[in-house]
Protein backbone atom coordinates (compact mmCIF):
# COMPACT_ATOMS: atom_id res chain seq x y z
CA UNK A 1 0.00 0.00 0.00
CA UNK A 2 2.98 2.47 -0.60
CA UNK A 3 2.13 5.15 -2.24
CA UNK A 4 4.88 8.80 -3.48
CA UNK A 5 3.59 11.82 -4.28
CA UNK A 6 5.48 15.16 -4.54
CA UNK A 7 3.38 18.48 -3.88
CA UNK A 8 3.67 21.86 -4.79
CA UNK A 9 6.74 23.90 -3.82
CA UNK A 10 5.35 24.91 -0.25
CA UNK A 11 3.99 21.33 0.93
CA UNK A 12 6.26 18.78 1.69
CA UNK A 13 7.20 16.12 -0.33
CA UNK A 14 5.36 11.89 0.97
CA UNK A 15 8.07 9.36 0.36
CA UNK A 16 6.46 6.97 1.72
CA UNK A 17 2.82 6.61 3.05
CA UNK A 18 0.20 3.63 4.72
CA UNK A 19 -2.97 4.42 5.51
CA UNK A 20 -5.21 2.04 8.17
CA UNK A 21 -9.04 2.03 8.04
CA UNK A 22 -10.73 1.61 11.22
CA UNK A 23 -14.15 2.05 10.88
CA UNK A 24 -15.31 5.66 10.65
CA UNK A 25 -11.65 6.16 10.82
CA UNK A 26 -8.87 6.50 8.49
CA UNK A 27 -5.29 6.62 9.87
CA UNK A 28 -2.55 7.83 7.44
CA UNK A 29 1.22 7.10 8.50
CA UNK A 30 2.99 9.67 6.35
CA UNK A 31 6.70 9.94 6.07
CA UNK A 32 7.98 13.26 4.47
CA UNK A 33 10.80 15.05 3.52
CA UNK A 34 11.26 18.50 4.79
CA UNK A 35 13.52 21.03 2.34
CA UNK A 36 16.57 19.78 4.12
CA UNK A 37 15.90 16.23 2.70
CA UNK A 38 15.26 15.27 5.86
CA UNK A 39 12.70 12.50 7.05
CA UNK A 40 9.88 12.33 9.33
CA UNK A 41 6.66 11.04 10.54
CA UNK A 42 3.20 12.52 9.82
CA UNK A 43 0.35 10.91 11.60
CA UNK A 44 -2.96 12.26 10.93
CA UNK A 45 -6.35 10.60 12.10
CA UNK A 46 -9.15 11.53 9.75
CA UNK A 47 -12.88 11.13 11.03
CA UNK A 48 -15.91 10.86 9.08
CA UNK A 49 -18.88 13.10 10.23
CA UNK A 50 -22.30 13.05 8.97
CA UNK A 51 -24.64 15.57 10.05
CA UNK A 52 -28.26 15.25 9.00
CA UNK A 53 -29.83 12.12 7.25
CA UNK A 54 -31.07 11.25 3.82
CA UNK A 55 -30.46 13.40 0.88
CA UNK A 56 -29.65 16.64 3.57
CA UNK A 57 -26.98 14.89 5.06
CA UNK A 58 -23.75 16.91 5.18
CA UNK A 59 -20.70 14.71 5.04
CA UNK A 60 -17.31 16.62 6.52
CA UNK A 61 -14.23 15.26 7.90
CA UNK A 62 -12.14 16.06 11.32
CA UNK A 63 -8.23 15.75 10.78
CA UNK A 64 -5.73 15.61 13.60
CA UNK A 65 -2.30 15.18 12.60
CA UNK A 66 0.89 14.69 14.61
CA UNK A 67 4.50 15.23 13.55
CA UNK A 68 7.21 12.88 15.05
CA UNK A 69 10.72 13.73 13.88
CA UNK A 70 13.69 11.22 13.80
CA UNK A 71 15.58 12.16 17.04
CA UNK A 72 12.10 11.33 19.01
CA UNK A 73 11.01 8.01 17.54
CA UNK A 74 12.59 5.98 20.30
CA UNK A 75 10.83 7.74 23.40
CA UNK A 76 8.33 7.61 21.21
CA UNK A 77 8.25 3.80 20.75
CA UNK A 78 9.10 3.35 24.07
CA UNK A 79 5.74 5.67 25.87
CA UNK A 80 3.97 3.98 23.41
CA UNK A 81 4.59 0.55 24.11
CA UNK A 82 4.57 0.93 27.87
CA UNK A 83 0.93 2.22 27.24
CA UNK A 84 -0.40 -0.15 25.42
CA UNK A 85 0.90 -2.90 28.02
CA UNK A 86 -1.31 -0.72 30.79
CA UNK A 87 -3.85 -1.06 28.94
CA UNK A 88 -3.45 -5.06 27.95
CA UNK A 89 -2.34 -5.12 31.67
CA UNK A 90 -5.82 -3.84 32.84
CA UNK A 91 -8.16 -4.36 30.43
CA UNK A 92 -6.94 -7.91 29.05
CA UNK A 93 -5.95 -8.90 25.45
CA UNK A 94 -7.30 -6.96 22.52
CA UNK A 95 -10.51 -8.44 20.63
CA UNK A 96 -10.80 -7.58 17.26
CA UNK A 97 -13.58 -5.54 16.09
CA UNK A 98 -16.07 -6.82 13.29
CA UNK A 99 -15.49 -4.22 10.63
CA UNK A 100 -13.03 -4.69 8.13
CA UNK A 101 -10.51 -6.74 9.97
CA UNK A 102 -7.09 -7.12 8.24
CA UNK A 103 -5.60 -10.36 7.93
CA UNK A 104 -2.99 -10.18 10.89
CA UNK A 105 -6.13 -8.99 13.35
CA UNK A 106 -7.48 -12.30 11.99
CA UNK A 107 -5.21 -14.56 12.72
CA UNK A 108 -5.91 -16.37 16.13
CA UNK A 109 -2.53 -17.61 18.48
CA UNK A 110 -2.42 -21.09 19.83
CA UNK A 111 -3.22 -20.82 23.06
CA UNK A 112 -0.51 -19.72 26.08
CA UNK A 113 0.58 -17.79 22.93
CA UNK A 114 0.73 -13.75 23.93
CA UNK A 115 0.71 -10.83 21.03
CA UNK A 116 3.68 -8.91 20.87
CA UNK A 117 3.55 -5.00 19.50
CA UNK A 118 6.55 -5.01 17.22
CA UNK A 119 7.56 -1.43 15.39
CA UNK A 120 10.57 -1.46 13.00
CA UNK A 121 10.92 1.87 11.64
CA UNK A 122 14.21 1.97 9.52
CA UNK A 123 15.60 5.19 7.34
Amino acid sequence: MEEYKKYGENEKEIVFSQSIKAGKRIYYIDVKKNRKEEMYLSITESKKIVNGEGEDAQVSFEKHKIFLYREDFEKFITSLQKAIGYVVAEQGEYQPRTYEATAEAETTNAPGEENELKIDIDF
